[in-house]
């Protein structure tokens, strides 16, 4: 299976402010349009065939998938809506929340990042396969949901007032979007304790990248946070590895923090900026079919290199830190990242919806699988609440030596740094 630039995400969420950049290849586009107006069965049937032709697993979750066809033709319907019912009816039945189906208003929202601005609240969420809840997954850096203090791992009980049991995540995702400057509460449960939080929507331009130069006890070092792997991230982090050496960096600090990926090829583009060479990513389709992503000679730096990662760290980032830390050209600190290890691919539909389907598992180069298990870090930093609640309360804190996990990954710079120094002088010495 081939990856390309177009049609892969790797979301681990649906984006409430906006959706990570997706193209879809549109079916019998024109001709399409005018023949759903006369038959609405025809998108139903449209979703199906992408469902049997490209789904991961053969078995479509031990559902009889023909006798899913025969169900939902068999029936007539009278509108649109009627069939987008249908069809969203018909992929809960695969039991598989990154499968679903987007109108055509939701799928115009998931295209706007394109330009790399969202419009809403800036959290990304995701629903529990297990409960079915509204799962914060990550708020935005300097959006409104960052600033009033949601984190991941809240739960969303209540959208204005709105019960968010029993609702689809898309559902969830058009009731927390809105105009600009219009507000939206969400009523969320944090470790069993409620809590409400009044937000006013907004226009956000993301950068994903943000790098500075900090101090080390050997040497100055290179911090680079990524908040998601959006369509402009690649060309923001060379710019990011190339200011840094330019400053003669000793090592860098990569933060991962509450990244919840994005998509599939901005991660193999970042990952051939660290490691020089080896497997960064296969992914393994429905007919074992599997594909590998190999680094090609393209990296900027040969510095040591510590990777901060949490439960909020899903998907590409977690591509990204597993090729790291697989090749050994990383060191991962912090928590178990989120365990997302499937991969979507986002088709349009003739009448201007949209679908997004599981195409593939994903593999880290050692062979691991990590859906639902997430990677576990070199060295484990658990948060203190206390900790959480300082770093939410000043985010300046962060990437600082008052930030516990940051200094902890600074520490273990300092020993690669040495090691390095001390492996070069040594063969330097065997040279002579």
């Amino acid at each position: 299976m081939a990856i390309t630039k177009r049609g892969f995400i790797l979301g681990a969420t649906a984006l409430a402010s906006a959706a990570l950049v997706i193209t879809g290849t549109g079916i019998h586009l024109s001709d399409g349009q005018a023949f759903f107006k006369e038959s609405p069965k025809e998108l139903v049937d449209e979703v199906w065939q992408l469902i049997d032709h490209e789904y991961v697993d053969e078995s479509f979750n031990s559902l009889d998938w023909n006798s899913v066809r025969s169900d939902y033709l068999g029936r007539n319907y009278t509108d649109q809506e009627e069939a987008y019912v249908a069809v969203r009816e018909m992929l809960e039945q695969l039991d598989d929340p990154y499968t679903r189906f987007m109108d055509p208003e939701e799928f115009r929202n998931m295209q706007i990042d394109t330009s790399g601005e969202l419009t809403g609240v800036g959290i990304q969420i995701s629903q529990d396969e297990e409960t079915n809840e509204i799962v914060v997954v990550s708020p935005i850096e300097d959006t409104p949901a960052f600033e009033a203090g949601l984190i991941s791992g809240d739960v969303i009980k209540f959208i204005d007032g709105q019960s968010t049991e029993g609702m689809e995540l898309s559902d969830a995702v058009s009731l927390i979007r809105g105009p600009v400057n219009s507000s939206v509460t969400l009523s969320v449960s944090r470790e069993g304790e409620p809590l409400d939080f009044d937000l006013l929507r907004a226009r956000i331009e993301i950068h994903p990248v943000r790098y500075s130069v900090e101090t080390g006890d050997e040497g100055p070092v290179g911090y680079i946070r990524l908040t998601q792997f959006s369509a402009n991230a690649a060309t923001e982090m060379q710019d990011a590895i190339q200011a840094l050496e330019e400053r003669d960096v000793t090592g860098y600090v990569l933060d991962l923090r509450s990244n919840p990926g994005g998509l599939l090829f901005s991660s193999i583009e970042i990952a051939e900026m660290w490691i020089e060479e080896g497997t960064i990513v296969s992914t393994v389709d429905r007919d074992e079919v599997s594909d590998e992503e190999i680094a090609h000679n393209k990296s900027l730096t040969n510095q040591p290199l510590v990777v901060l990662v949490d439960g909020g760290s899903a998907s590409a980032s977690e591509i990204l830190s597993g090729a790291l830390q697989d090749n050994d050209r990383a060191v991962l600190v912090g928590t178990q990242t989120f365990g997302k290890g499937l991969v979507q691919s986002v088709r349009g539909l003739a009448d201007g919806s949209g679908v997004a389907v599981t195409i593939a598992k994903y593999l880290t180069p050692s062979g691991r699988d990590i859906n639902k298990l997430g990677i576990e870090p070199d060295y484990v930093v658990e948060l203190t609440d206390e900790q959480r609640d300082a770093l939410t309360e000043d985010r300046d804190k962060v990437g600082t030596l008052e930030d516990p996990q940051y200094s902890k990954a600074v520490d273990v710079l300092s020993d690669a740094i040495r090691a390095q120094r001390d492996s070069a002088s040594a063969a330097g010495v065997a040279d002579r």
